[in-house]
């Protein structure tokens, strides 16, 4: 999975980033228009990037820069960090409109606390337009995804969607295999690809 990386600090509002597109459901269906995301890092912060020109229907309690659970009963954008010598793993779930939650597993769908607990120094930006295309990010300290999982150039990662809620829609940037939508699949996540920001 490409990372985008730069030697001067990211900061909103100034993001100059490619987006890669996901037009495609879990079960191969097109959906349209396609979400588009893209992953960057500076030298103190890991950037999540994640828009789609259509309006979304994002959970009732949803504030900008809110910590909420249960975000992926609605529609959403979601980033998953793992340690691949450990199995531990970071989900991040981020609305259209800013409000996001964390969680950490040590394995497969096994909680490492069962609390809600926010991490630490996560800032999180959006805009959404008048037809309700929208544009949102995750800023993660890298200090902290360090501490937690180990982060660097051993970790993979995951992009994943739901969309078009409540007939949801399941959307994932690596393959994860066949069956059921299950994001929950860390032994198939992409290693992370250092990249230059491309200049146009």
């Amino acid at each position: 999975m490409i990372l985008f990386s730069s030697p001067e600090p990211l900061r909103w509002g100034a993001l100059d980033l490619p987006l890669f597109g996901l037009g495609k459901d879990w079960h191969g269906w097109g959906i349209s228009p396609a979400a588009g995301f893209s992953l960057a890092q500076d030298g103190e912060r890991l950037w999540f990037l994640a828009s789609r020109a259509k309006a979304a229907a994002s959970h009732p309690e949803a504030r900008a820069g809110k910590f909420l659970p249960r975000l992926w009963e609605h529609d959403v954008a979601e980033l998953f960090l793992a340690d691949s010598a450990s199995g531990r793993y970071l989900e991040f779930n981020l609305a259209p409109n800013g409000a996001w939650w964390n969680a950490e597993f040590s394995a497969p769908r096994i909680r490492l606390d069962g609390a809600n607990v926010a991490m630490p120094g996560v800032q999180t930006f959006a805009e959404q337009a008048a037809d309700g295309s929208w544009v949102a990010a995750l800023a993660l300290p890298l200090d902290v995804l360090e501490a937690r999982i180990g982060y660097g150039p051993q970790t993979r990662a995951n992009v994943t969607f739901i969309l078009e809620s409540p007939a949801q829609r399941f959307l994932t940037a690596t393959d994860l295999g066949g069956g059921e939508p299950d994001f929950h699949r860390p032994d198939r996540f992409a290693p992370l690809q250092p990249t230059a920001i491309p200049v146009f």
